[in-house]
């Protein structure tokens, strides 16, 4: 675990920032490569200029879910620290909150499928999400509970994990979350070769990582606890499997109805 992996003259070089960019190049990449397989070329054109509009709703929403339900507590006493990223804090699930808003403000404006194209985002986006999590290894955040034994994670002085529990074992939460993101990376390629309605890969997406999110949020030690003792990420986990289980319901039924009609 290294949060710099060295310096150019006396600008730090950020092991987080290097993985976070690897993941937006490597999740991009792949969505344009299966976009080329599945022969959606005229999807790609698209999707290259939305990118920097979306890479910016993510961000502003990965802070605001960050600062206002994760650790409001502090920055209402920091306020001049909220538009500090460059000092972490940020929240995948406000990130991906953040991105599908501008998403659909974009697909409207240009008259594209949106669920055409958050079928095909889907894949990138899961694998950007594992590299993020090793970005949290690296930089010692996202952590779990003490293990209360002799096995398991123990940061280096330097990260918010070592100041919270000093040299305690912990829950390798983040570890777990990267792998349950590889695994349902490979789920989706391989549910991406059936034939299945417009929109259900996305939702499929949608709900099996907040699932495992809201299990794995039992071991986090760096959250504050609500009601049903929840964390937010717990209740935003939720939250997001009902309304894609709603949304699933509603598209099985549109797709029905236009059946019956045709």
């Amino acid at each position: 675990m290294h949060q710099y992996l060295g310096h150019i003259g006396s600008f730090p070089i950020r092991s987080y920032s290097i993985l976070f960019l690897l993941a937006i190049l490597l999740g991009l990449g792949v969505t344009v490569t299966l976009a080329k397989l599945q022969k959606k070329d005229h999807l790609i054109e698209p999707l290259l200029d939305m990118i920097v509009p979306v890479l910016f709703g993510a961000i502003i929403g990965s802070r605001f879910w960050h600062v206002f339900l994760f650790d409001w507590g502090y920055y209402k006493n920091n306020l001049w620290e909220i538009p500090a990223i460059w000092h972490g804090g940020l929240s995948i699930q406000g990130g991906v909150v953040g991105a599908l808003l501008v998403g659909l403000w974009y697909v409207r404006k240009h008259q594209l499928s949106f669920w055409e194209l958050a079928d095909l985002c889907a894949p990138g986006l899961i694998l950007g999400q594992s590299i993020g999590r090793d970005a949290n290894l690296m930089n010692g955040d996202a952590f779990g509970d003490p293990t209360g034994g002799d096995f398991g994670l123990v940061y280096p002085e330097g990260t918010v994990a070592r100041a919270t529990y000093g040299d305690q074992p912990l829950w390798p939460a983040e570890v777990w979350e990267g792998q349950m993101d590889v695994i349902i990376f490979a789920l989706l390629l391989i549910l991406m070769q059936k034939k299945m309605p417009k929109g259900y890969l996305f939702l499929l997406y949608s709900i099996l990582y907040n699932a495992g999110r809201f299990c794995l949020e039992m071991l986090r030690g760096d959250s504050p606890r609500y009601l049903f003792h929840w964390t937010a990420a717990q209740w935003t986990a939720a939250i997001v499997i009902l309304i894609s289980i709603l949304a699933g319901i509603y598209l099985a039924l549109a797709s029905r109805r236009k059946a019956e009609n045709n």
